[in-house]
């Protein structure tokens, strides 16, 4: 295996990188779309945008793929980016860069690769969006130029995010090392440390901007028949669909977070009670109103959520006391629905 050499530039590209505050990120919507519809735009197995850190590669989104990383060594990207053009390997089996990779002769037996740099505005490669195929392939100068032109799209929403005001308020709030502790790496979500972490932050924000502090318990029904049913690695990727379309749902500057199992919790700034009901609706149908992939099954799933306002001056604890209580209900009177919790009454009700 020839392991991928080091850039002349490798410290500058780094720091390209760094400052971009990609790495350790939750997922975005945008990436999560766009790897969609370029894997069905080519028929390959797996997309991925991949970015070269120092010792690994790193996904920022994929589809096709149940990992979050693999080691630099053993990647073809990091081969691709010490080009200034796409890089195809037709079938890896008959490349002596790439025929005794592990990647190749393990799981997942990658025999087809396509990666097209992508740049930071300052020209430095910080990583790839590519195609990954278990057979080999044909690739035409046609597919070349379209695998191209979304690159472009990708390397451009990369650099808008940048500047973004989001981007600039995590930063500002986490270091990298901090958000790598606080994302679970199945979903990229953010995990129950994160939850944790955000929900101060969040309420204050909410008061900033004279809005409510919406949190919303989401909770997927019958989801220990599907690893009962399909097995557990199936039941992972339904995680990761579920996570997809939860973010689908929500605001840029929305918190997703998996606090563990099945189980979702957001944190949104809203102005009333009927604004949190909309979206948790819109979670629900989400997650409902298609099946969902499981190789080349479909699975039908629904969702359970319980919601409420946070009532200042109130501990938040008592608020997400009275949102989980909300999910129960939602569960206990048929599941496949929302269940409102208001924080000025004890009473539970349906939306």
């Amino acid at each position: 295996m020839l392991c991928p050499e080091t850039p002349a530039n490798e410290a500058l590209r780094q720091k390209a990188l760094d400052e971009q505050e990609l790495l350790d990120t939750p997922a975005e919507p945008y990436l999560d779309v766009l790897v969609r519809v370029v894997r069905d735009l080519f028929g390959v197995k797996s997309v991925l945008i991949s970015l070269i850190d120092q010792q690994r590669q790193w996904f920022k989104a994929r589809i096709g793929a149940d990992i979050a990383e693999t080691p630099r060594s053993v990647s073809f990207c990091g081969h691709a980016i010490l080009g200034s053009q796409m890089m195809i390997v037709e079938d890896a089996q008959q490349d002596p860069r790439f025929k005794d990779n592990p990647l190749v002769t393990e799981a997942p037996h990658l025999r087809f690769y396509a990666g097209q740099p992508l740049y930071s505005s300052d020209g430095y490669a910080l990583g790839t969006l590519c195609l990954l195929d278990t057979a080999p392939r044909e690739w035409s100068a046609k597919q070349q130029q379209l695998l191209k032109d979304m690159a472009t799209l990708a390397e451009g929403y990369l650099q808008l995010r940048k500047i973004s005001l989001q981007s600039k308020e995590l930063r500002d709030e986490l270091s990298r090392e901090q958000r790598k502790a606080l994302l679970g790496p199945l979903t990229q979500l953010w995990n129950r440390a994160g939850l944790d972490h955000f929900l101060a932050i969040e309420q204050l924000h909410a008061k900033e901007h004279n809005l409510r502090l919406g949190l919303l318990y989401c909770d997927l029904d019958h989801f220990k028949h599907v690893n009962d049913n399909f097995g557990h690695d199936s039941g992972d990727r339904v995680l990761w669909q579920s996570a997809r379309r939860i973010s689908d749902a929500m605001r840029p500057h929305d918190i997703v977070t998996r606090s563990g199992g099945e189980e979702f919790v957001v944190i949104t700034q809203v102005h009333d009670i009927s604004e949190l009901e909309q979206i948790a609706e819109r979670i629900r149908s989400k997650i409902g109103d298609s099946p969902m992939i499981i190789e080349d099954a479909e699975l039908a799933l629904t969702i359970s959520i319980g919601c409420t306002l946070v009532e200042p001056p109130e501990d938040i604890r008592q608020a997400m006391q009275r949102a989980d209580k909300a999910l129960y209900h939602a569960k206990r009177s048929g599941r496949n629905r929302v269940s409102v919790a208001n924080p000025s009454s004890s009473t539970l009700a349906p939306a």
